[in-house]
């Protein structure tokens, strides 16, 4: 199923929501409405936004305070992609030339600043605490997440505990954001809040899961980007790690011995054939799947409606994707 399938339910929604996003990003200094409307013209899937609006619509219903909550989990999205750019000095963002590369490292620095504290001061605006209070664990968690990353490539190891940490700290705290603020919107109920946090966070582990078997087992051309970038990166995923566990010693000192020295074309295929030889693969595909399940799960005391079986068939969707 595509995922515009899984989202129809909340069309017209997904279409309310850019008013109000726009509307948040307005601006009256010139060069801050140009860069803005360039960001909302290069626009993605608003998969948390309509995660925020999925997940209002199938504990309670869509309200005002939705919009906003939406609002504000994809201004704190967007800043930290412009963030993101200047820190990896991107030059593209799905397919278009970033920020960074059109106005220069100082006007997206402060842009991303900007966009972020529009989110704040929309909720603000509206006592929208418990979504603040949602959204600031998730910039914290993010942080920490991207930093351990980098002091596990540094040294080069990791372990499975110290990976679904990463993972759970960089990827699915914000999914778990959106749909706590979601169900927040919709119900005064914490055991159904808790419980659609709850899916958030696993959706959010099973899609990184795939992510870092995608730049394993993914074409360049579906992915837009090259594979193997998690190795040139040294960055040690679930695939690895797994092999790492399995392998003999002489192999594991291969594998980092190229690692130290930099990874070429012949070095990422030969360690594609290592972690698929030691079963990390399958492994990391049948572990994708448990947190699917497990996400699944979580929505069991929901009524049967449209958005809850689009919550279902999005999870389904994120462990079998291309791309």
């Amino acid at each position: 199923m595509k995922l515009d399938t899984i989202i129809a339910p909340i069309d017209g929604d997904l279409k309310k929501f850019e008013v109000h996003f726009r509307r948040a990003l307005r601006s009256n200094v010139g060069l801050v409405d140009a860069v803005v409307r360039y960001i909302v013209k290069r626009k993605g899937k608003r998969i948390r936004p309509a995660l925020v609006l999925l997940a209002a619509a199938a504990t309670g219903g869509i309200s005002e305070g939705t919009f906003r909550g939406a609002a504000l989990v994809e201004l704190l999205h967007t800043a930290t992609l412009i963030h993101d750019d200047v820190v990896d000095d991107a030059d593209t963002r799905r397919g278009w030339p970033s920020i960074n590369a059109i106005w220069k490292n100082k006007v997206a620095v402060l842009l991303g600043d900007y966009v972020l504290s529009r989110g704040l001061l929309l909720s603000l605006e509206h006592n929208d605490i418990a979504f603040l209070r949602s959204t600031s664990t998730a910039v914290k968690r993010m942080s920490e997440g991207e930093l351990l990353q980098i002091q596990k490539s540094r040294q080069l190891r990791n372990d499975e505990e110290t990976y679904f940490q990463i993972i759970g700290d960089k990827t699915a705290s914000l999914l778990a954001t959106c749909c706590e603020i979601g169900a927040l919107s919709a119900t005064e109920d914490p055991d159904i809040v808790a419980r659609l946090r709850s899916y958030g966070e696993n959706l959010g582990i099973a899609f990184q899961i795939r992510d870092d078997i995608l730049d394993y087992t993914g074409s360049a051309t579906a992915l837009g980007k090259p594979v193997g970038g998690d190795l040139k990166e040294k960055r040690f995923t679930l695939p690895l790690i797994h092999a790492f566990g399995k392998a003999p010693s002489s192999e594991r000192k291969d594998v980092l011995r190229r690692l130290k020295r930099g990874v070429g074309r012949k070095d990422i295929d030969e360690i594609h054939r290592f972690v698929d030889r030691h079963g990390g693969i399958a492994f990391a595909v049948k572990t994708a799947e448990d947190y699917r399940d497990r996400a699944i799960a979580q929505l069991d005391l929901l009524p049967d409606s449209e958005a809850k079986r689009s919550l279902v068939d999005l999870a389904d969707f994120v462990v079998s994707r291309k791309k």
